[in-house]
């Protein structure tokens, strides 16, 4: 099984981040492109992400999924927010490809916030109508769009079954899941079925564990996942893609150095991947 994480856990090493991926085991990255400029022209902004592809490569870690821009909190409620978080999340996909990266993960839209639902119909109507018209630029630029599962509860296609729903509503090669396996936990349900219920529709994972009640992005073993169950289930629909974490320490090991703590991560996941 590939191993990779998000970068955040490596950021306190600084231009060495990638080199201590590297040295701990971990070949392929999550990073974040949000796709806001900020103060910086594109040109400027390229640059800055070019820069970071450069350090990955000297390393010899890929950027295997690239994270989209959320806004935060959502509000997407008019036409002219949408259209504007359309050229965010097109910008976002030119700089994914621009890498080489091919895997593009992105949150539904919830245009009246992650705790306010409304009308299923509307809602989904608002998002399909969406991503239809971003996929087209996604295939253009050789990007796939990978849709993720959410821990809001209310709303209506936060589980895995409802995202996989939307996505074969959908039905594109360049429509796949990203399966948040913390999100799901949430729910009291199984990450390893929601596997086996994806099958090939799985495209890229974001690894982190919880006690189920809440979001915490703990380390896997930290809470309440079967992750040999969870194993078996990846190899069960021969998944080929990379057992990405997106975790923390949380409260977990507050008095030692990251290094450590980060020596302590990989041996975890080496028992729970050669389970």
């Amino acid at each position: 099984m590939r191993l990779g994480s998000s970068v955040s856990p490596f950021n306190p090493f600084g231009e060495e981040r990638f080199k201590k991926m590297k040295e701990y085991g971990f070949d392929y990255a999550d990073y974040p492109i949000s796709g806001e400029l900020g103060e910086l022209t594109e040109e400027e902004y390229e640059a800055q992400i070019l820069a970071v592809k450069a350090l990955a490569d000297e390393a010899g870690v890929t950027i295997w999924q690239v994270h989209g821009p959320w806004r935060y909190p959502p509000h997407d409620e008019t036409p002219e927010l949408r259209a504007e978080r359309a050229e965010v999340m097109r910008r976002s996909i030119r700089l994914t490809a621009k890498i080489g990266c091919k895997n593009w993960v992105i949150h539904p839209l919830m245009p009246f916030g992650p705790d306010s639902d409304f009308a299923r119909e509307e809602f989904w109507k608002i998002n399909l109508e969406f991503f239809r018209a971003l996929l087209p630029y996604a295939k253009e630029q050789g990007v796939t769009i990978c849709f993720e599962n959410m821990p809001m509860k209310r709303l209506s296609m936060s589980t895995t079954e409802k995202t996989l729903e939307f996505i074969r509503m959908v039905d594109d090669e360049n429509f796949k899941l990203c399966l948040d396996t913390g999100h799901e936990a949430v729910f009291g349900t199984s990450p390893a079925n929601s596997v086996r219920r994806a099958g090939k529709d799985l495209r890229t994972l974001h690894v982190h564990d919880n006690d189920g009640k809440g979001d915490r992005h703990w380390i896997p073993g930290a809470g309440v996942i079967d992750w040999k169950d969870f194993m078996a289930a990846l190899r069960e629909v021969e998944f080929d893609g990379v057992f990405s974490l997106e975790a923390n320490f949380g409260p977990l090991l507050p008095n030692v150095s990251q290094e450590t703590r980060i020596k302590v991560l990989r041996t975890i996941i080496e028992d729970i991947v050669n389970a």
